[in-house]
């Protein structure tokens, strides 16, 4: 099964009392069905010309209200998690894993290979990230880098930590050891789970990977904001609760006002911009015009209709003559 799917089950499986395990597993077993039998439904899912985030979407207003928090979380993971012909695949085994968990039958975590390892570890801390604020992300940031250095400076902490002979349970309780009351419970979640999911020989290159994975969760909850004028509280709670449908997950507005923008905004949110503004509007038809000017200008449309291009100028010779004298002039110049 998908590893990052494996890890967010992980993680979402851990936080549910044992007592309430069973009627979690009841209600992914009655998603698996529902996806099963209603023909139209599986169609829309499986379909591979169906963005994964639209399947989540599908899943999630299906799902809302109707099963608990942690069942629609799980299932809306797994629907964009895998491609399209696997999801109900993805829920049947999500409905199996939460089954065997609630009944103990679940022995550990398989071993896979060094890329699926991260990916399955990136899992966990997907879930974990869901119930965190950016403030407490920036210290989860900074806890796992500091530990990653610790381990690294320390080759016989970091030997026995790696070393798969030694009891998961003995190794665990050395991280609580080391941390408990030290850092954020999440952070301890994570290093706990770096163990139990990853690869034994690369905990330090695990610990970094969930600093930058950690950095760029954070990023996509910070939506730094420009704007020509000042937002009112219902503009900027419109603007929030949009990106946060477009991230899947909470924004926190930093707004800043630049009246130069004209009028609009202009959004920064992780590695992608939203050019909303005049200026932005101008600039992009200016760009449109000097391109389609040169276009459309009589030279382009001789050469393109077969004629002859102009001459060059009387004292050149045959050799300075010819289509390498005449052309666009270069990016720079044309602006």
């Amino acid at each position: 099964m998908n590893p990052s799917l494996q890890g967010y089950a992980a993680a979402v499986l851990e936080s549910v009392p044992a007592d309430s395990l069973g009627g979690l597993a009841v209600e992914l077993e009655s998603v698996d069905e529902l996806v099963d039998s209603n023909t139209q439904l599986r169609s829309a899912l499986t379909d591979t010309a169906v963005p994964a985030a639209a399947r989540r979407a599908v899943i999630n207003d299906l799902l809302t209200g109707k099963v608990s928090d942690q069942a629609r979380r799980t299932a809306v993971f797994a629907a964009g998690a895998v491609s399209a012909p696997d999801v109900p695949l993805a829920l049947n085994w999500l409905s199996n894993r939460a089954r065997h968990t609630a009944e103990g039958n679940v022995s550990g975590e398989e071993s896979l290979g060094h890329v699926a390892a991260r990916e399955r570890v990136g899992g966990f801390a997907a879930a974990l990230f869901e119930s965190l604020s950016v403030a407490q992300l920036d210290e989860l940031e900074d806890e796992l880098f500091r530990f990653a250095r610790t381990v690294e400076g320390a080759p016989s902490l970091r030997s026995v930590l790696s070393d798969r002979d030694i009891a998961l349970d003995a190794r665990h309780a050395i991280v609580d050891q080391l941390l408990a009351g030290k850092v954020s419970a999440a952070t301890i979640a994570l290093v706990q789970y770096t163990i139990t999911g990853g690869r034994p020989r690369d905990l330090v290159g695990t610990l970094d990977f969930l600093v930058v994975q950690t950095a760029k969760a954070r990023g996509w909850r910070v939506a730094r904001v420009r704007a020509a004028r000042a937002m009112d509280a219902d503009e900027s709670s419109r603007l929030a609760e949009s990106l946060s449908a477009l991230t899947g997950s909470p924004v926190e507005l930093q707004v800043s006002l630049d009246p130069d923008l004209l009028s609009g905004v202009l959004i920064d949110i992780g590695d992608l911009r939203v050019d909303a503004t005049a200026r932005g509007r101008l600039d992009a038809l200016r760009e449109h015009l000097l391109t389609h000017a040169w276009d459309d200008s009589p030279l382009d449309a001789a050469v393109t209709d077969g004629g002859a291009r102009p001459a060059g100028p009387p004292h050149a010779g045959p050799q300075d003559a010819g289509p390498q004298d005449v052309g666009p002039p270069d990016e720079q110049g044309a602006r």
